[in-house]
């Protein structure tokens, strides 16, 4: 069972498409959290977070995919779900699967873009209810943080000066 998600997985994220220059990253200090996603603006959107400051053997990847409810300038409210997978298990436990699903997520976010003169800088917050791969136990998570899309920069409307002729 946990072969056939974790090809599943795969399969989604190579039809989801490449990683463009719109990309976003992300860090939830009190999470401890780096996260790197695909076009957020998109309706359908890639989220993949990093556990850090952790041991090796405890380090884990989410794959989130996210669907966009409401888009704005300034809001956007999405919701989401995914996996949490740990290749690094096999340091702890010599008999674990090559990757190992440690259990699975379900997100409701929005990210705010405060600033009015750098819309690509913008809080997160969300709510995580997480559950163990055997759904024996959970967890219900909140994350906070600070995310920067990439992406190109717009061109602005003025058309050169014309020379005066005298």
């Amino acid at each position: 069972m946990k072969r056939l998600v974790f090809v599943l997985t795969v399969m989604l994220l190579a039809s989801l498409g490449k990683l463009r220059a719109q990309a976003t990253v992300g860090y939830y200090p009190w999470s401890n959290l780096l996260t790197v996603s695909t076009n957020a603006k998109n309706v359908i959107w890639l989220d993949t977070r990093l556990q850090t400051n952790s041991l090796f053997s405890s380090l884990s990847i989410d794959l989130l995919p996210m669907i966009n409810l409401k888009r704005g300038e300034v809001v956007q409210w999405y919701i989401g779900g995914g996996l949490r997978l740990n290749p690094l298990y096999r340091i702890a436990d010599a008999d674990a699967d090559l990757i190992t699903i440690d259990g699975y997520s379900m997100n409701v976010g929005v990210r705010i873009a405060p600033l009015p003169v750098n819309r690509r800088i913008m809080l997160a917050l969300e709510l995580n209810p997480y559950v163990k791969d055997k759904f024996d136990s959970g967890v219900l998570k909140t994350h906070f943080g600070i995310v920067y899309a990439f992406g190109k920069k717009k061109k602005t409307g003025t058309a050169p000066e014309q020379p005066v002729s005298p």
